[in-house]
């Protein structure tokens, strides 16, 4: 008896349990809670919305269907204000200010039709999911060719400051370590990534912005109601002992405090660009098709070898 072959593409598989360190129940849970009051702390939010839109009108392009992952909707709709816009959210009530067509789901599992969107952009979600590279594949798929996905995530470099505070508090506190800040991605594999999940033409780019706090608790009580405090499933359950805390304050302080006392807080931002292949792309030249030798196009002879 034969058996039949079918040339259907591999289909997603979320990630095993045991392969996630992000509690997404607890993430959504945190987005509900913060909704009511989050127009008060989406400063971050609202600049990265900017710069990506502003990097995306230097495209040349009629983008007709968009499917927007957190980027902040009203920019979003002054700048293309033709287009059809479906803004998707992991939490209902982030959702209920936008009178647009909102779908609530989860960045792991994408709704979207193979090959129905001509953009996708995603702002400050991207870090907290579990299989990155699962996410991305599927928003590959919902692209038609040459469809664009741009996106910002948290990079490396986040909250550097306050990761080293609390890595010198948790060995006076208990003379170990413990996950208190979840982990970023590093712009290179952001790269490998992009390509990893077929993207054509990618392109990764990071830039820091600084924001300057008057303490920690300050900091702290920020990134709860950006709902950007810690999520690992396997989370210290001691984080909020108030020595520990007083500690975290205290090397904060002493390492990064100004003039003016106030202490800075570092936020990576890794920008992502890639297209859905189209067969009119610009394609990269075979190693070894060059016509010209580097010493004729430079115009000399490369410099003789003076060493020793």
């Amino acid at each position: 008896m034969t058996q039949k072959t079918s040339d259907k593409k591999p289909q997603y598989n979320a990630a095993p349990f045991e392969a996630r360190i992000f509690n997404r129940a607890l993430i959504k849970e945190r987005r509900d809670r913060m909704a009511e009051n989050f127009i008060k702390h989406d400063f971050l939010k609202c600049e990265v919305s900017a710069r990506l839109i502003d990097n995306l009108q230097d495209i040349k392009r009629d983008f007709k269907t968009i499917a927007n992952l957190n980027c902040d909707s009203q920019i979003l709709r002054d700048a293309y204000q033709e287009a059809f816009i479906i803004n998707q959210d992991l939490s209902y009530p982030m959702l209920k200010t936008n009178p647009a067509l909102n779908i609530q789901a989860d960045e792991e599992l994408i709704p979207f039709q193979k090959q129905s969107l001509d953009l996708i952009l995603s702002c400050l979600t991207l870090h907290w999911v579990n299989d990155l590279p699962g996410t991305l594949f599927q928003m590959l798929g919902s692209l038609k060719a040459d469809g664009l996905f741009l996106g910002a995530l948290f990079g490396g470099e986040t909250l550097k400051e306050l990761r080293q505070a609390m890595l010198m508090a948790d060995m006076d506190h208990r003379g170990g370590i413990s996950p208190h800040i979840s982990p970023f991605i590093d712009v290179r594999d952001a790269g490998a990534l992009m390509q990893r999940a077929g993207f054509a033409l990618p392109v990764v780019s990071t830039e820091r912005i600084t924001v300057t706090y008057k303490d920690t608790f300050s900091l702290m009580k920020e990134l709860k109601a950006m709902g950007e405090n810690n999520a690992l499933i396997k989370n210290h359950k001691g984080f909020s002992s108030k020595r520990l805390m007083m500690r975290t304050s205290e090397h904060y302080q002493a390492l990064y405090a100004n003039h003016n006392g106030r202490i800075p807080a570092t936020f990576d931002i890794i920008y992502l660009q890639g297209w859905a292949p189209h067969e009119n792309q610009q394609k990269p030249l075979k190693p070894g098709s060059g016509k010209m030798f580097l010493k004729d196009a430079l115009g000399k002879a490369p410099p003789k070898n003076n060493s020793l």
